[in-house]
């Protein structure tokens, strides 16, 4: 039942082989690992201006000089994640950049808060995009976590189909919304060359304002420096790109860095020179598209679209999320599963997880998750810290061609970056405090998953100081509940096996019962020894598992190994499993993490 419905979701399984044809052209890559960058547009420049209102309408023109600051800062962060990406072509980013210039803990941080990030991004991106719909249709407000939780699953199955298709899917939106904004910024910049608009509307650039300070410039530019979120998804991405993938996957960054830049600044400057003032119920994107075209079509085209980026920006999540946590995984810090490909190629432990994850923190945040926008934001720059700064030690320590201005863009970014990090822990401390608190709860995880691997190498590797010992015999043990062909097959398996002993084992909970079994046993087998136990608390488990303990200490001291066979039959139908008593997988659960104790299943299949 349950396979035709994965092949209906998921297509069919694709060959190792065709992983090729899986890899992304830079058209679909720029769609769906910007869509996470690009959406930001929609709220990085409102952050800025909810900072200024605090002073008043006056200071709106200080989002001029603050957004040339966030321009200023992701030139530093293009130029810096392009030398990323040639100087590691096989991905990462910025845990890896971390790991092998500042060392594993560093490495740990940047690993550990991106992949947070990115479940962030999902429950953050969904959930914004939710409140779009529901704010045009208000009747379905109540249902927000509902309808959060149905993208969520369906871009978990979008994305398990694989990359290339999603990415089909995924650009049309994706480029709709880049080509309404272009527009909403090119009618805007019209109106205003026109003199359609009123000049009036703003204060002009230069005019003092009483009460603003350093501090609060400082905590606008923090706030809009979260319109950078998703930047460094690319250079974790590299082995998704078609070959050659780090040219490919440079060229994307910049084409992305460019977009983004061209968006926000254009964002920025309608909503001064318009004297648009940010508003709880409606967005600094939709006071410009109305003061722009009115409410018309074209409005609610672009409502529309920006609601539609919103979701899809969770896409960066799904794509950057499996390959950062294949990194880790190889480097043995989070379980091996997440390094396996499923049906159709992807990282499938990763997408599931993700979603998973994603999904637990809508319903606990109940659909509003615009108070972990902070989080979200200072969970990609101590990344974007780490990386820069990894990245000035290795050009220091290697000094390559050229090495004194790649030196000079890393230097740059990680001061920025360091300043805006501060930024966001000063002025939004309440709001980000738990990065204190999951970043070293995520590192504790990390090494001790680490430590079990190790251990396990370790008792696993075959050396000559620690031999195998021999085993000199065996004796089996065979749990039975009556006199039957399930039994009857088991013993006969034991006998194929050459065992010094076979010891078949019946539990009664009636002594009338005991002596019975014990007579029909002696004329049905009666070269097999039958041990018979009384349990006065009818407790099958309890005796057997006694017994089995007591045999395998005497056995240890000659040397012989025990084997516990288990005699289970299997009804033809999978829901007749219900209407019997598994007795046998309850003994196989309890014995098997008895040492020294090997357990052996021998089903019997039923016809009918």
């Amino acid at each position: 039942m349950m396979y035709p419905v994965k092949r209906l979701l998921i297509g069919r399984p694709l060959k190792s082989t065709e992983l090729g044809e899986q890899k992304l052209s830079k058209t679909k890559a720029l769609a769906i690992l910007s869509s996470d960058a690009l959406s930001s547009v929609a709220y990085g420049p409102e952050q800025i201006l909810i900072v200024l209102i605090t002073i008043s309408a006056a200071a709106f023109w200080y989002s001029i000089p603050i957004a040339i600051g966030v321009l200023v800062l992701l030139t530093a962060l293009i130029l810096s994640y392009r030398q990323i990406i040639f100087a590691y072509p096989h991905g990462g980013g910025a845990y890896v950049v971390s790991k092998n210039n500042l060392g594993v803990n560093s490495g740990l941080i940047a690993g550990g808060s991106l992949l947070v990030d990115y479940i962030l991004t999902v429950a953050v991106s969904v959930s914004a995009g939710t409140d779009a719909i529901t704010s045009a249709f208000p009747a379905l407000h109540t249902h927000n976590v509902l309808i959060a939780i149905i993208f969520v699953i369906l871009l978990t199955i979008l994305n398990l189909r694989g990359v290339t298709e999603s990415a089909s899917i995924l650009a049309y939106p994706v480029y709709l919304f880049v080509l309404t904004l272009l527009i909403l910024i090119g009618v805007g910049l019209f109106n205003i060359a026109t003199g359609a608009v009123p000049s009036n509307l703003h204060t002009p650039i230069g005019t003092p304002v009483a009460g603003i300070s350093l501090f609060l410039l400082l905590k606008a530019f923090a706030s809009g420096s979260s319109a950078l979120t998703g930047v460094e998804a690319i250079s974790n991405a590299i082995p998704n790109f078609k070959d050659p993938a780090p040219k490919n996957a440079a060229k994307t960054l910049t084409f992305m860095g460019g977009l983004l830049a061209l968006l926000f600044s254009g964002i920025i400057f309608l909503s001064y020179y318009y004297g648009i003032a940010p508003s709880a119920k409606v967005t600094v994107v939709s006071q410009i598209a109305e003061e722009t075209f009115g409410r018309n079509f074209m409005y609610f085209i672009i409502q529309g679209t920006t609601a539609l980026i919103l979701i899809l920006a969770a896409n960066t999540g799904y794509t950057a999320f499996p390959l950062l946590a294949v990194n880790l995984a190889k480097d043995k810090f989070i379980p091996r599963m997440f390094t396996i490909r499923g049906d159709r190629l992807g990282y499938s432990n990763g997408i599931i997880f993700l979603a998973i994850s994603s999904i637990l923190l809508i319903i606990v945040f109940e659909g509003k998750t615009e108070h972990l926008i902070p989080l979200y934001a200072v969970g990609v720059f101590i990344p974007f810290t780490l990386s820069q700064t990894g990245m000035v030690v290795k050009w220091v320590r290697e000094k390559p061609k050229d090495w004194v201005r790649k030196l000079s863009i890393n230097a740059l970014g990680a001061l920025i970056c360091f300043i805006v990090t501060w930024m966001f822990f000063i002025t939004k401390f309440t709001q980000v405090w738990p990065v204190l608190v999951f970043i070293p709860a995520i590192m504790f995880i990390f090494h001790r998953i680490k430590n079990h691997y190790e251990a396990v190498g370790s008792q696993l590797r075959i050396t000559e100081d620690h031999p195998a010992v021999a085993i000199e015999g065996n004796v089996i043990i065979v749990p039975v509940a009556g006199i039957t062909r399930v039994v009857e097959n088991s013993l006969n398996y034991a006998k194929s096996l050459s065992a010094n002993q076979i010891i078949a084992v019946y539990v009664a909970f009636e002594r009338e019962d005991e002596k019975k079994f014990e007579e029909k046993w002696n004329k049905w087998q009666p070269d097999v020894r039958l041990v018979t136990l009384h349990s006065q608390y009818r407790s099958i488990i309890q005796p057997l598992t006694k017994f089995v303990d007591i045999i395998q200490h005497k056995a240890s001291e000659a040397n012989y190994g025990v084997t516990v066979i288990i005699p289970q039959f299997l009804p033809k139908k999978g829901w007749q499993h219900i209407l019997h008593n598994q007795s046998s997988i309850l003994i196989r659960a309890f014995l098997l993490f008895r040492r020294d104790v090997i357990i052996t299943t021998v089903p019997y299949h039923l016809k009918k």
